[in-house]
């Protein structure tokens, strides 16, 4: 997260920045051009970062977990995942907001979501709920479902490195398969049963939705 835009997000959280004026917290945080303000303030409305409150009808920060604000689920957007092999780092820090309709999820409450900008095609032929996962896809992840069952598409962990795949587990060979869907000629990714409590390995979730970019 650029520097700028921490400075102008933590000043906005208790501050009406258009109200104050944007030369003047410019000056108040330092910064030289009132055009970075203006930037970064849009930048900060469009990811979700500040949401609209009906009831106080004014701005507020977003939390650090997933919310519901009326009908609309705003989701943490927590890093990305390579859907080939696991290359990306799972680090989960916030890069902003979705927003989706709760309906659209048709689940009662936001507890446990997250998503994860999708990197890689290996997944490109998937089919969750009618929809593949493409480079630049958000996907939506149950993390309360730790335990996947057989055809689950899976958010899993694999020596600090995240990945998507679909699970299946061979319990005639004590055997986990994280199997791609792609265009392209990807092998699968083959455990020991042993390896799931192993710090090496973990299912951090189970993908419930896929919105594309």
């Amino acid at each position: 997260m650029n520097e700028n835009f921490k400075k102008i997000l933590e000043y906005s959280k208790n501050n009406d920045i258009p109200s104050i004026g944007y030369r003047e917290v410019a000056r108040q945080l330092g910064i030289k051009n009132p055009q970075t303000i203006i930037y970064y303030l849009k930048k900060i409305e469009s990811e979700g970062w500040l949401y609209y409150d009906p009831k106080t009808k004014t701005k507020k920060p977003a939390k650090r977990k997933a919310f519901a604000v009326d009908n609309f689920f705003n989701i943490p957007v927590l890093g990305a995942a390579n859907c080939g092999l696991a290359t990306e780092l799972a680090e989960q820090k916030i890069q902003g907001f979705v927003k989706i309709s709760q309906k659209s999820l048709n689940l009662s409450a936001p507890d446990n979501l997250m998503a994860i900008k999708a990197i890689g095609n290996s997944l490109n032929k998937a089919d969750i709920k009618g929809d593949s996962i493409d480079e630049g896809d958000y996907v939506i992840v149950d993390c309360s479902k730790k335990i996947p069952t057989n055809g689950d598409y899976v958010l899993s962990i694999i020596d600090g490195a995240a990945n998507f795949k679909r699970f299946y587990k061979d319990d005639q060979k004590k055997e986990i398969r994280l199997v791609s869907e792609s265009t392209s000629d990807i092998p699968p990714i083959v455990l020991h049963e042993d390896d799931v409590n192993d710090s090496s390995y973990m299912v951090n979730g189970v993908v419930v939705r896929v919105i594309k970019n």
